[in-house]
């Protein structure tokens, strides 16, 4: 898994935030950057649990890039709770000194001393850190709409003041630039309602004004999806690098195994049929959510793609089994290989940001279910200012929510207008990663920054 030292004479240290699927995307990245810069040696430091997960097939990308080991900051004998803060709070807490201590052991190991910080955005001390060993900082984060919120969350809280619940009243945020159709109750939680010092909160807050500092801030986004914003964020930012959607990027690793039958499967269904499902890694819907979900594709009999682990069958209604469903039930799916195929019409989503950048660069509306972080941002900005989905009422899904908006999609006119303008934005996205576009270029002075 090392490099070849003799190739490599610059050594990037990469650092991952080991929650959800945090560290799976930035090692994409990194993944992209090592065939552009052979001679770079990338340092790759998450815990244990999560390098194991990403190292664990052998490939032939690895060739430059090294896993080091962290420290999760829990203590002997820890027992999870059923909030995932509590175990975030406590790596977050020992994290600087243990990233320090790893990259000083990597220096030493490889002989080659770090010349760039390359980190998930979240990790805000990573400005601190590169200030001290005197190099760039270059934080890598989702979308411009929560980004621009957490720079912006002091003057945020200053107009609307906090709100102990999750209430706030349908207030406009248009005192934001790009902001004017969005509201209090799309802010993510910690920004002005919910827990503003739980560990999550703090970290983001921080992350807000640290940002700024950054030699650039890489975003998985393109020029032409939210202008406005963007002119707001390079006006605070140093540099700001639209290098996505990455996984329209040429640079590509090779293509996960299908071994599940997803693709075959679609071969023989009709174009814009078929309902793909998956809610992210971190969150379900609740046990009657999911039992209206499977009762509506049951009344509908759309063909449907649900990547769900667990057991489907205890929320069928009891006359039903899985192999009386007009549809395919898998632990995981190839969601970008799945959402490219022809057959899907429709993907029903938590409206996290890279599901929602590979449904723009499939060309796929959406139907959103968001749980917490910046979902609820997301599906405000898919339904109300870009027009390529829809959500439920309520916010949760019934049995009749989901047989409207399925039908909505898939058989009405709204649907057609919604997929043309999807169609419509990744055309944009696909300008923006040609050989000249604007993605591609951000891609170029990102590998330029890395390698100096």
């Amino acid at each position: 898994m090392a490099g070849n030292p003799k190739h490599q004479t610059h050594h990037v240290a990469v650092l991952a935030f080991p929650f959800t699927s945090h560290p799976g995307k930035l090692l994409d990245l990194v993944l992209k950057l090592a065939p552009a810069a052979p001679h770079v040696l990338f340092s790759f430091f998450t815990t244990s649990k999560a390098n194991t997960s990403l190292f664990s097939k052998p490939s032939s990308s690895f060739h430059s890039v090294k896993a080091h080991n962290v420290a999760d900051g829990l203590p002997e004998g820890f027992v999870p709770s059923v909030n995932p803060e509590e175990a975030i709070g406590l790596f977050l807490k020992a994290a600087p000194g243990n990233f320090m201590r790893a990259l000083k052991d990597a220096e030493a190991s490889t002989g080659l001393k770090v010349r760039c910080l390359l980190t998930d955005a979240f990790l805000w001390f990573a400005g601190d850190m590169a200030e001290e060993i005197k190099v760039p900082w270059v934080p890598v984060c989702s979308g411009p709409h929560s980004i621009l919120v957490h720079v912006e969350t002091d003057f945020i809280r200053q107009r609307v003041g906090t709100i102990s619940s999750t209430g706030g009243g349908k207030q406009a945020l248009d005192f934001l630039p790009g902001f004017s159709r969005y509201q209090i109750p799309d802010l993510p939680e910690g920004v002005v309602t919910g827990g503003l010092d739980s560990p999550v909160a703090t970290m983001l807050h921080k992350m807000g004004q640290k940002l700024p500092k950054a030699a650039a801030v890489v975003m998985n986004s393109f020029d032409d999806l939210a202008p406005e914003i963007d002119n707001v964020l390079k006006s605070r930012f140093k540099r700001l690098l639209n290098y996505g959607p990455k996984s329209l990027l040429s640079q590509s690793p090779q293509l996960p195994k299908d071994d599940s039958g997803c693709l075959e499967w679609l071969d023989k269904n009709k174009p814009a049929s078929v309902v793909y499902i998956a809610f992210g890694t971190m969150a379900t819907p609740p046990p009657h959510e999911l039992e209206a979900l499977a009762q509506a594709l049951i009344d509908t009999g759309f063909p449907f793609i649900w990547s769900f682990r667990g057991n489907i069958e205890d929320f069928l209604p009891k006359e039903y089994n899985k192999s009386s469903l007009n549809g395919k039930i898998v632990s995981w799916a190839p969601q970008m290989q799945v959402l490219r195929h022809a057959s899907v019409g429709v993907f029903v989503t938590h409206a996290g940001w890279n599901s929602v950048m590979e449904s723009i660069a499939a060309g796929v509306p959406m139907i959103c279910r968001p749980f917490f972080g910046d979902q609820r941002l997301n599906m405000r900005t898919i339904v109300a200012v870009w027009g390529i989905g829809t959500k439920f009422e309520g916010g949760v899904i019934t049995k009749i929510g989901m047989v409207k908006a399925l039908e909505l999609v898939l058989k009405h006119k709204e649907g057609k207008e919604m997929r043309d303008k999807i169609v419509a934005l990744k055309n944009l996205a696909q300008q923006a990663v040609e050989s000249n576009g604007s993605s591609t270029h951000a891609f170029n002075s990102l590998v330029d920054i890395v390698t100096k």
